[in-house]
């Protein structure tokens, strides 16, 4: 379950850095998974469904990571540009990573102009944990193109990150702990 804030005030109050103004509940369930401190109805919901465009590139890069973590790989595949030179993402491989990780939080380092027009580069940090119990950090350099008033990915330079496990190393012959009943050499130890 998580955390509730409820303030009830006449006057606006100063609180995390956000104005509220009479009685408002906030849950952390609500917040949106990109870390903006918005709900995620008002934050990048909009610009999964379609109802609004992102705003700048940066604002698209948040949607993306939103819907990773809510499974929204239709929204994930059709905001990528898709040309002879890019190919396509593979949908299948798009969803596993989003279903099978649990994501711990978007970091934007920087954005910056790209050296065409209508183009930047954002650079980020996505952590999450493999279903292997491995927490990573994708690190990447990412190019985005506005194309006919809507913003696109276009492709990205992975940085090498060091990987970090969570928890204890599984031996090779202790029982895999995705319930297989298996030893986890036999397993996901592969």
């Amino acid at each position: 379950m998580g955390v509730f804030f409820v303030i009830e005030q006449a006057e606006p109050v100063a609180f995390f850095g956000f104005f509220v103004y009479g009685r408002s509940t906030m849950s952390e369930e609500n917040l949106c998974p990109c870390g903006s401190g918005k709900t995620y109805a008002e934050c990048c919901e909009p610009i999964i469904k379609g109802t609004s465009k992102a705003s700048s590139a940066e604002n698209l890069m948040r949607a993306r990571y939103s819907a990773y973590v809510k499974h929204e790989i239709d929204f994930i595949m059709d905001s990528c540009e898709q040309t002879d030179e890019t190919g396509r993402p593979d949908p299948k491989a798009t969803e596993q990573w989003s279903r099978e990780s649990t994501w711990h939080g978007l970091k934007i380092l920087g954005s910056e102009p790209g050296k065409e027009a209508d183009t930047e580069i954002v650079e980020f940090e996505a952590t999450y944990t493999t279903k292997k119990g491995i927490r990573e950090v994708h690190h990447e350099r990412g190019l985005f193109k506005k194309i006919n008033g809507d913003w696109i990915y276009s492709l990205g330079l992975v940085q090498p990150m060091t990987v970090v496990r969570e928890g204890r190393k599984i031996g090779r012959n202790e029982p895999c702990p995705c319930g297989s009943g298996k030893k986890y050499k036999q397993c996901c130890g592969r």
